[in-house]
């Protein structure tokens, strides 16, 4: 037995539980469970009914069924890795208990001829005769074997008893914490403990009880320390004292000036905030989120020359070479003729990125444009005051805090997405950020608008198209696939290509192709025509999904789109739209489509909000699906629940935020996430 009676209990090696040797150790360790309590927060998906059947004759063939038998016949054969057979019956039939494996001896001991002797396991039938292959439970005495059984998602090795029996050891010797939330916030959810709450998660018959206030307290919990780790990040990064920078509104106006648009009161309200962050004695780390065509990229921009007009440098990254040069090019026609810019390329020769490399480490490069390489460690700032990136979805909350360090306790940081993001989400993993949101389009952009196809109406969609090109603008067409697959019936990026060249003919238009496959190089060189206006269709995968700034670009072409997720097609559509002639997003489908699928098209359909787009893909999906698998530092909940907990996510950051305390309770920072496959609901199987 386990003497310990506070937290360190359930931090305990695997090694403290009876049950447990190297072995199963090692086998718990792939499935990432290094502890008791990794132990313990693993939810069972399901549970196994072993409830009593009183007769032979009504077993059910599948199915784990539980049966009182007498052994009356051992079948041994003389070769000992041929299979063992012990026949048994009672009144109503015959049932015969098969063994790989087993010795003799120990077949003997478990079923004594003429004693009765209660068997559990999966019931088969062969040769007429009902079969219980490798009977998972054997006794004399039918209570000792639970009617009902956890089932968990367990790695090859070890069995659901052994499971089970090292899990209750944990539950048994479970100490009673004390008490770390107020009795106001206990109450919520009917003053039940932590103890008796996960005693109740572990019972077969509580499993799916979602709505349950013990389910819901666990939740609340697992909330609650994912937010207290966030906030224990921002307050470190908020003790970070650095240089205030001065901002001259005036030099920052005369640029608002030159555009040819008015900034939005969303705009101007993140410039606000990210100014009040730039001139603080505390350094920025902020967030800016805002959705397709809004315009985060001006408002990074003027952030940019407000931090070099404070005599300090700018590093901007960007995803994509083509993108960083957008940006550059963009810099170039705004800021003063006094600012110092540069592009660092993949493109660049040796002898110009040298000298680039050289002016920025002596302070004669004032903002640099480029991409990830930028953070090389042979890229030295001299003053680096600001660093900014785009499109930083796969940017978790770790990279993000290595990120702050790069630039020394001088530099701000700000991250831009174009991601909608739902706002119990935005809580989760953007907690440990100050977050500026832009949800205004600018005045003069005009809506997409989007219409769904069926594919069978592909020459109206092409005449369409053809019309759209006479008048001088440029069409996507997007295909989901490079090459045939076998196993799903959808249009390749070939056969797209081949269909326009049929239909247009390449004397009188020009039909570019980009796919992931290609080189950088000839991807950068299709996207630059395309961009240019020497391209008119641009057919490609979604490699354009994170793109640039195209406003010929008129007309969005989607083939199969009931395959993609609406955060992708939303995406997608956003490449159109940015220039002054009406835009258009066209979905082309198959004739019969799921109930999902049938959602996201109504969807793309009815709004061009990227928030309530994102709150409705987030039901669909889940939120490692909604920002890309495995990435972005989603949290993988194991209770809480993104879409139906909005009030207890509000309950925890509230409670966070008012109190401002750093407490000692459980943290849910268990590195097992549930199993992709695991399901919560329980099963008979």
């Amino acid at each position: 037995m386990i003497n310990k009676t506070n937290y360190e209990y359930l931090l305990s090696d695997l090694s403290s539980l009876k049950g447990v040797g190297t072995k199963t150790k090692g086998l718990l360790k792939k499935k990432n469970i290094n502890n008791l309590f990794d132990l313990l927060w693993k939810l069972p998906k399901s549970y196994t009914d072993r409830s009593l059947s009183s007769k032979i004759k009504d077993l059910k063939i599948g199915e784990i069924q539980t049966v009182t038998i007498i052994p009356q016949k051992y079948n041994f054969p003389r070769i000992r890795k041929l299979t063992n057979r012990v026949m048994c019956a009672d009144e109503t039939g015959v049932i015969e208990c098969v063994f790989f494996n087993s010795y003799e001896g120990y077949i003997k001991k478990i079923l004594p001829l003429g004693k009765e002797i209660t068997v559990s396991g999966k019931i088969g039938h062969f040769r007429n005769k009902y079969q219980i292959t490798n009977p998972k439970y054997v006794s004399e005495d039918s209570s000792l074997i639970k009617q009902t059984h956890n089932k968990y998602s367990l790695t090859e090795g070890i069995s659901e008893k052994i499971y089970n029996k090292i899990l209750n050891q944990i539950i048994n010797n479970l100490p009673v914490f004390s008490e770390w939330h107020s009795k106001s916030i206990i109450s919520k959810f009917k003053n039940i403990s932590w103890n008796s709450s996960i005693k109740e998660l572990h019972k077969p018959e509580n499993i799916g009880n979602y709505k349950s206030n013990f389910y819901q307290r666990l939740a609340f919990d697992e909330i609650f320390s994912t937010f207290l780790v966030n906030s224990e990040i921002r307050k470190k990064i908020r003790k970070i004292k650095k240089k205030n920078k001065v901002i001259n509104l005036n030099k920052q106006n005369c640029i608002i000036d030159k555009l040819d648009f008015s900034l939005t009161d969303d705009q101007q309200k993140s410039l606000n905030e990210i100014n009040k962050d730039l001139s603080s004695s505390n350094k920025m780390f902020r967030l800016l989120q805002g959705d397709v065509g809004s315009g985060k990229t001006i408002v990074s921009l003027l952030a940019a020359i407000n931090s070099i007009n404070s005599g300090f440098q700018v590093s901007f990254m960007a995803p994509t070479e083509i993108l960083a040069r957008q940006h550059f090019n963009l810099a170039k026609k705004l800021f003063p003729k006094n600012i110092n810019i540069a592009l660092i390329s993949g493109k660049s020769e040796y002898k110009v990125k040298k000298e680039i490399l050289q002016k920025l480490e002596n302070n004669k490069i004032d903002i640099i444009f480029g991409t990830h390489a930028i953070f090389q460690k042979k890229v030295i700032f001299k003053k680096l005051g600001l660093i900014i990136i785009d499109e930083q979805h796969k940017f978790g909350v770790n990279q993000r805090k290595k990120l702050s360090d790069k630039g020394g306790s001088n530099c701000d940081v700000l991250l831009m997405t174009a991601t909608p993001i739902p706002r119990t989400l935005t809580m989760t993993i953007y907690g440990d950020m100050d977050i500026s949101i832009i949800r205004e389009k600018p005045k003069n952009r005009k809506p997409i608008k989007t219409y769904s196809k069926l594919e069978i109406k592909i020459e109206d969609v092409l005449k369409f198209i053809k019309k759209e090109i006479n008048i001088g603008n440029q069409i996507f067409w997007v295909c989901p696939l490079i090459e045939e697959s076998k196993k799903m019936d959808l249009k390749n990026l070939e056969d797209g290509l081949e269909s326009i060249c049929r239909h247009f003919g390449t004397k009188n238009y020009s039909i570019g192709v980009l796919h992931g496959k290609m080189k950088n190089e000839n991807k950068e060189f299709e996207m630059e025509r395309f961009v240019k206006g020497k391209t008119n269709i641009l057919v490609s995968t979604t490699v354009i999904e994170v793109g640039v700034n195209v406003p010929n670009a008129s007309v969005m072409v989607i083939e199969n789109a009931e395959r993609f997720g609406l955060s992708q097609l939303h995406q997608l559509r956003g490449r159109v739209g940015r220039g002054e002639y009406d835009s258009y997003c066209i979905l082309m489908t198959k004739g019969i489509l799921s109930a999902d699928a049938q959602t996201r098209i109504k969807a793309m359909v009815s709004t061009n909000d990227g928030f309530k787009i994102s709150e409705i893909d987030l039901k669909l999906r889940g939120p490692g699906d909604l920002l890309g698998t495995k990435q972005s530092g989603v949290i993988d909940f194991k209770l809480a629940d993104l879409t139906d907990d909005v009030k207890i996510f509000d309950l925890a950051k509230k409670m966070i935020y008012l109190s401002g305390l750093s407490i000692n309770c459980l943290l849910y920072t268990s590195p097992s996430p549930r199993d992709v496959e695991e399901s919560r609901m329980p099963s008979s199987d």
